[in-house]
């Protein structure tokens, strides 16, 4: 969806053929590769969002503006009148366009002083809590999360994952930091529309950096709607050939079969992805109001799916019924909201800040509220044995050390990801955002430190992506040189009961 805006922008392409374009650009290199080809193609579109992420930090602080430049046209923003506003945003012949609430120009409402510069945001505490239950949610119901996880090294994921996010912050954090807010301090002509649509990016690079900028994001955005949408194809297709069609419809089904069944889903759930995003258009969602809204349709499988693995007490069907549950009176809760706040249910309403954060809490509340109280009256007691006998397909090892089967290494991994994951989690959630309370509105040298926070963190985290990878495979490449120059010994034949199967998914 919100691809296909941002394409539609760039490029005057029909917003409706967008959509199938970036469908159709997985599905090929996903159905003929795999799993293989998506963790290869996610490395090199990640090292090229990176890239380009760098290059516009650099862009905005460095070669073209500075920390003062970006502070003073801030502030000078969030001052002016509606007045000056209006004589801003003017076309040539001096009529003026503005509309209040559509541009980001003068004082925002619920900010110390009417800051852009400030922590103190009654709107950005809003919107954090309903950004940190949508992405719980996305985490513990994207199916692609849980299979990257299975198909890597079980002694090493828990690093991975930990750095991983670690990474992954510096998108929102560096992007925000520079073309985010240097939209705003340039005061270009951005609706609250195009915003919601994720057209803020694009539309300051392309500023900056003319028709390149807009070449430049338009390669950002594919890169990374391409590598998130292989991704979810393969997640899905191993959902449907092995939970489905393998377990009710063809148990006997073998490798060849399964690899077929999931070439076509991948074929089909590419297509669907298109038609949503058009049928979403046309109903007037946009990329924020479907991210704002997310929280409400599945935070609520949260709480009963971490219980699921961490509590041996967890009632199966009370994740059920809390699951379920808890989305029922989510939507019911952000509906009400939204009638009682402004006297009517419309897509506009519906969208608001205090309807989808009063359904986010309701979701992920109260279906944690009834699975404990199913598992309170019927604890299960599981022992967790059954998730060790789950049966393979095909009995593929490669890769995996000895190490990765030792009960003490696991358990060493586990306390290891536990005291790190909720160290992190204090810090970014709650401790950084409480220091920078006592602030206020933030003075020049605070936010010169911010800034470069941001930019040390990107360039860091472009770094690792990029080397950390090469790095690790640095045996493979070497292999795969020495067989290609005949500089290596050969191979040893493999035995025949040792054989790998032909099909690898």
């Amino acid at each position: 969806l919100g691809g296909a805006a941002t394409v539609n922008a760039l490029t005057g392409m029909d917003i409706n053929l967008a959509s199938f374009l970036i469908p159709w650009g997985v599905i090929l290199y996903t159905a003929a590769g795999g799993l293989k080809a998506t963790f290869l193609a996610s490395y090199i579109h990640t090292a090229i969002i990176f890239i380009v992420l760098v290059i516009s930090v650099y862009t905005v602080y460095v070669k073209n503006f500075s920390t003062d430049f970006i502070y003073e046209n801030l502030q000078r923003v969030s001052s002016y009148s509606e007045a000056q506003c209006s004589s801003l945003f003017a076309s040539g012949n001096g009529v003026s366009f503005y509309e209040e609430g559509t541009y980001s120009c003068g004082p925002v409402a619920d900010n110390r002083d009417g800051s852009y510069l400030t922590m103190l945001s009654g709107g950005g505490l809003q919107f954090g809590i309903i950004n940190i239950v949508g992405n719980f949610g996305t985490v513990f119901v994207d199916q692609s999360y849980w299979q990257s996880a299975i198909a890597a090294k079980p002694a090493s994921t828990h690093k991975g994952y930990l750095l991983g996010g670690l990474v992954w912050f510096t998108i929102p954090f560096a992007l925000a930091t520079s073309l985010g807010l240097a939209g705003v301090a340039l005061q270009l002509p951005i609706t609250s529309g195009e915003a919601g649509a994720g057209l803020v990016p694009p539309a300051v690079a392309t500023h900056l950096f003319g028709e390149g900028g807009a070449v430049m994001m338009a390669i950002m955005l594919f890169m990374a709607i391409t590598s998130t949408g292989s991704a979810e194809g393969i997640a899905v297709s191993s959902l449907v050939a092995y939970d489905i069609y393998k377990t009710y419809i063809n148990p006997e089904a073998d490798g060849p079969k399964i690899l077929l069944v999931s070439k076509v889903v991948i074929v089909v759930f590419g297509l669907c992805m298109g038609v949503l995003s058009v049928a979403l258009h046309y109903m007037g969602l946009n990329l924020g109001w479907v991210y704002m809204f997310m929280g409400t349709a599945i935070g609520s499988a949260v709480v009963p799916l971490w219980n699921l693995l961490m509590w041996k007490d967890a009632n199966a069907l009370g994740a059920v019924v809390g699951a379920w549950g808890g989305m029922l009176l989510a939507l019911c809760t952000w509906l009400i909201v939204a009638s009682a706040q402004s006297g009517e249910i419309t897509v506009d309403t519906l969208g608001k800040l205090e309807p989808n954060l009063a359904g986010n809490i309701v979701a992920i509340v109260s279906s944690g509220l009834i699975h404990v109280v199913f598992s309170l009256a019927k604890p299960q007691n599981y022992d967790f044995k059954s998730m060790g006998e789950i049966k393979m397909l095909e009995n593929d090892q490669s890769g995996l050390a000895e190490e990765d089967y030792q009960e003490s290494v696991l358990a060493s991994a586990k306390m290891w990801i536990q005291k790190w994951g909720w160290a992190f989690t204090i810090i970014m959630v709650i401790i950084w955002p409480l220091l920078s309370l006592p602030a206020g509105v933030f003075s020049k040298d605070y936010w010169s430190m911010w800034v470069f926070i941001s930019i040390a963190w990107a360039f860091v985290a472009t770094f690792v992506i990029i080397w950390l990878p090469l790095y690790e495979s640095a045996d493979t490449f070497k292999g795969i040189f020495f067989a290609m120059t005949g500089m290596g010994s050969k191979a040893e034949p493999v035995a025949k009961d040792q054989e790998q199967p032909a099909v690898t998914l």
